[in-house]
């Protein structure tokens, strides 16, 4: 009942500012659907102008993605690690790859606190336009039951991180092709980067019928 009375105090001062805030906050949820719906859209392109695509243009039917869900869009605290050496991380394929530690975000999902490390490729940064460019694989409670396995990526890139914070957005994480197809040296999450919990967000587990 207090909170109803609090409703019907606000429209009483704000008769035409309540309606109008409502509706921006609609548009804004319909703005960010759509620019998911954008990202996913180049995202299945990216497949077809990829020399290295396990994918043909039929098979991008095949992807699958949760809802777009603006709570996985978190902010979190980024700690950076400038004396990390590099290290050689495993791949699917069992070949290894260089990676050094960039920094740790802490971020909360739900009432539950994690942390995830973020790396950086000292072979990506040798070019232009690839030198800011950060990976974050990870595991997380979804795995082997609606996503991949093997985990899933994120990425994001230098400038993305101001104040000591940004944003992460797990509606834009993506399965590695090692989703699609054997033979593709995609990197293993740390087990640092195991979450204790569920991300139901972003890339679904590959829709055809025997894919790897």
């Amino acid at each position: 009942m207090q909170f109803n009375r609090s409703i019907q105090a606000v429209m009483r001062f704000f008769p035409v500012f309540f309606p109008a805030l409502l509706l921006a906050a609609a548009a804004a949820g319909q703005s960010y659907e759509a620019e998911i719906s954008r990202h996913r859209e180049q995202y299945r392109q990216d497949f077809l102008t990829d020399s290295n695509s396990p994918l043909q243009a039929a098979d991008t039917a095949y992807l699958q993605f949760y809802e777009p869900d603006e709570a996985f869009r978190i902010r979190a605290a980024f700690t950076p690690t400038p004396g990390a050496k590099t290290f050689d991380m495993p791949t699917y394929n069992g070949k290894l790859k260089k990676y050094r530690q960039y920094g740790v975000l802490t971020f909360a999902v739900h009432d539950t606190t994690v942390t995830l490390e973020v790396y950086q490729s000292p072979v990506l940064m040798k070019r232009p336009e690839l030198k800011d460019y950060l990976f974050i694989p990870f595991k997380d409670r979804t795995n082997y039951v609606t996503t991949y396995g093997g985990g899933r990526y994120l990425e994001l890139r230098t400038g993305n991180i101001k104040d000591g914070e940004v944003i992460l957005d797990f509606n834009k994480c993506y399965n590695p092709y090692c989703a699609y197809a054997a033979g593709y040296s995609c990197p293993v999450p740390p087990d640092a980067n195991k979450l204790p919990v569920a991300i139901p967000a972003g890339e679904l587990l590959f829709g055809k019928q025997g894919a790897h």
